[in-house]
């Protein structure tokens, strides 16, 4: 035990005379937290549109000084004829236009019916129909107003509410997919090298020969890690919190539990990915590169896995972010308990002994 303690006593004071392997662990993670949570969105503000205004009557100017006010949308400019229409699109200096027809406010006072057509450039779809949805709801808002204080008709209409994020804000989407990634890449990174490292430094004899067992030598190099990315997971946490004003629903302890398992996993990762590798070069591009696009693409961040091929559902199944982030949206934004992800809890507990053996099976091999 003295000499497993001091082993891991080592890989401290390694860690903390290695500036760039602090920087990638302190580093990182708070500037990419940052970057991903205000540049990765799906909501819109200040979007340039134009308006095509046939009636010029005292109804459509309120409509449209009320899209002006709003936050998303910004007037670009106002189009006088029909033929403008497709050139305005083509130079892409706006993203919609509003066609009024003529005797808007006459139609509207005599017919009960009058109608705005939403013309919107869809070569990004869904930036289009969220701005259909949003001007929709604007003229819905301003429809509501007008018809408070008179008698209509009966009408169906569609009422549609949004659970957990009622607000539609994308943060809540986001943060918790970022947070998974951030900790699997940084923490499966900074291990992928640690055994490299001593190769390729000379002291990996010194290890060789030592009365440390395989299994020694694997829990000492992930144990440093462990407590150097719960302090990166605390950071995001507070960072979601405080600056994205992210909620945590669910018991603070089962989040930081679980965050825990998920972290000493990507650790684990990263030690099989280690002992597989004959150089820091070759650990890092496999660690990075190999695992950077499987995490972000196959598991649910961006990309809902029930709408990918059966093939890759399957792949998906073995990608540890994807349990993590079910359980962590289940904790931070539904509020659930153990009950609800501890089947995900199991998964990632499985694959935790499974990488762990395997590296001390491929380190036992190296040793031979």
């Amino acid at each position: 035990m003295k000499r497993f303690i001091g082993f891991v006593k080592k890989e401290f004071y390694h860690i903390f005379r290695d500036r760039r392997s602090l920087f990638i662990l302190f580093g990182m993670p708070v500037a990419q937290i940052l970057l991903f949570g205000f540049a990765i969105t799906n909501e819109i503000n200040n979007v340039d549109i134009a308006i095509l205004d046939h009636s010029k009557d005292a109804t459509t100017k309120e409509i449209i000084n009320k899209i002006a006010a709003s936050k998303y949308f910004s007037i670009k400019q106002m189009i006088e004829r029909e033929a403008d229409l497709a050139p305005v699109f083509q130079k892409g200096q706006v993203k919609a236009v509003l066609n009024f027809e003529k005797d808007f406010s006459q139609k509207l006072i005599k017919n009960q019916k009058a109608t705005i057509q939403i013309i919107t450039d869809a070569t990004d779809p869904n930036t289009a129909n969220t701005i259909s949805n949003y001007v929709n709801a604007i003229l819905q808002e301003y429809q509501k107003q007008l018809n408070k204080d008179i008698t209509i008709a009966y009408q169906i209409v569609p009422e549609t509410r949004m659970v957990y994020n009622p607000e539609l804000k994308s943060v809540y989407m986001f943060v918790p997919g970022v947070m998974t990634i951030i900790l699997m890449l940084v923490s499966a990174m900074m291990t992928s090298i640690s055994i490299t490292r001593e190769k390729e430094l000379g002291t990996m004899e010194i290890l060789l020969v030592s009365p440390l067992k395989p299994l020694q030598v694997i829990v000492g190099k992930v144990f440093p890690y462990i407590f150097l990315s719960i302090i990166n997971a605390i950071v995001i946490v507070l960072l979601s919190i405080f600056i994205f004003k992210m909620p945590v629903q669910g018991s603070l302890f089962l989040l930081a539990m679980e965050s825990i398992l998920f972290i000493i996993s990507a650790l684990a990762l990263g030690i099989l990915i280690s002992t597989i590798s004959a150089t820091q070069q070759t650990a890092m591009m496999i660690s990075l590169m190999g695992l950077m696009l499987p995490v972000i693409l196959l598991s649910g961040f961006i990309f809902p896995i029930s709408s990918m091929p059966i093939p890759l559902q399957i792949i998906s199944n073995i990608i540890p972010a994807k349990w993590f982030i079910i359980i962590i949206k289940g904790i931070m934004l539904k509020g659930v308990g153990l009950q609800y992800v501890w089947k995900e809890t199991l998964i990632l507990v499985g694959m935790t002994v499974f990488f762990l053996a395997l590296s001390v099976k491929k380190y036992k091999i190296r040793l031979e």
